[in-house]
């Protein structure tokens, strides 16, 4: 089923310790294949998406549990006893965690494909939860939520697993002390998490990455997971629609040579890693319908603007499309690796050098008006 290139990638990840994700994700491969050629939206989907779907992350984990528990597994952890969702490098803060065989094998495969959009499946709890996990001051956690420059993508994304969802838009807790109105919230809102794959993904992967809490039962009896199917089937395929907004295309050169490595962003949503082109010289963001204005780079050479006006494609599983050329670029630029170090710690810092000498000019203006 070879798909009309460029198209954007979607991949599902589950199961590090969770039955619940683990079993849905079984059930979406099962369903998407039997489906093909039978259903006209999932042949569309096929058609126009690629999809990567990984059952378990954790299998030494899952394996460890011999006694389902449904609040505490010891298949949080994987055979070293490391928590893989702590275990990725962090935009915020030194994680000292040792990098696992499973953890680098995942990196990897986040640098050789170009995914655009993800979600990672756990269980505890019934919500749709969105990055920031972690913060500092410049994405405003002093406020008790950490905010990204697609803030408004990443709720988008949240409300639309939620409220395709049989229940989880409702937003009841598993309990009577905690609730999520319309069934998400902001990952640092709920609570502090360092080493998360979901904030790595979307800083280092160029990747929108949810993370999906399914079940208040982290191991239900198995004659429960037919109603999970349900409950979660129309949610599924409704996010992984979502690849397809906002706008894609390539970056070309001389004789319409692509160009991996050129920038393309939309203005107003620089990030602390820029989104670069792939090796074929495609490009993907991941916007909401209205109006940008996109900034595609060739390092070396001059900017080019194109004001574009994004509609909502999802149904027709294609984002609007805006090529670059270059004419005059023969050469393919390297590009800098971004380095794997806490960027938004070092711009809390670049942040609070500046502050001072705002100060001071402000007070040295109002001295010279007062001497005047």
């Amino acid at each position: 089923m070879p798909p009309t290139p460029p198209s954007p990638t979607c991949t599902a990840s589950g199961g590090r310790w969770k039955t619940v994700g683990r079993e849905m994700l079984l059930h979406l491969i099962d369903f998407l294949v039997t489906s093909y050629r039978r259903d006209p939206v999932i042949t569309r989907l096929l058609n126009n998406t690629r999809i990567h779907i990984m059952p378990t992350m954790n299998p030494d984990g899952f394996e460890a549990t011999k006694v389902p528990d449904c609040y505490y597994s010891p298949g949080r952890y994987n055979k070293n006893g490391e928590d893989l969702n702590r275990n990725f490098p962090d935009a915020f803060e030194n994680n000292n965690a040792s990098i696992q065989p499973e953890t680098q094998a995942v990196m990897d495969w986040i640098k050789n494909e170009t995914f655009v959009l993800s979600a990672n499946l756990h269980g505890g709890a019934l919500v749709a939860s969105y990055t920031f996990d972690n913060g500092n001051s410049v994405t405003g956690s002093l406020k008790g939520y950490s905010r990204s420059l697609d803030d408004d993508v990443f709720i988008h994304l949240a409300k639309t697993y939620s409220f395709n969802h049989a229940s989880m838009y409702k937003g009841t807790g598993c309990d009577n002390r905690q609730t999520f109105p319309e069934g998400i919230t902001n990952g640092y809102s709920w609570y502090q998490l360092e080493g998360g794959m979901q904030d790595y993904n979307y800083i280092w992967g160029q990747c929108f990455e949810i993370t999906l809490e399914l079940s208040c039962c982290k191991y239900p009896p198995a004659n429960q997971l037919e109603k999970f199917w349900r409950d979660n089937k129309a949610a599924l395929i409704e996010y992984i629609k979502q690849v397809h907004l906002g706008v894609k295309g390539q970056v070309t050169g001389k004789n319409g040579t692509p160009i991996p490595n050129a920038i393309v962003e939309a203005k107003g949503r620089a990030h602390v890693c820029p989104y670069r082109t792939n090796q074929q010289g495609e490009y993907f963001l991941l916007l909401l319908p209205g109006t940008y204005v996109i900034n595609a780079t060739v390092p070396g050479f001059k900017s080019m603007l194109k004001t574009v006006e994004i509609p909502d494609n999802t149904g027709n599983f294609s984002a609007l499309k805006q090529d670059f050329s270059f004419p005059e670029v023969s050469i393919k630029p390297e590009a800098p690796s971004c380095p794997k170090i806490p960027l938004y710690q070092e711009l809390e810092r670049a942040s609070a050098a500046v502050k001072p000498t705002l100060h001071i000019l402000a007070l040295m203006t109002v001295m010279l008006v007062i001497f005047k």
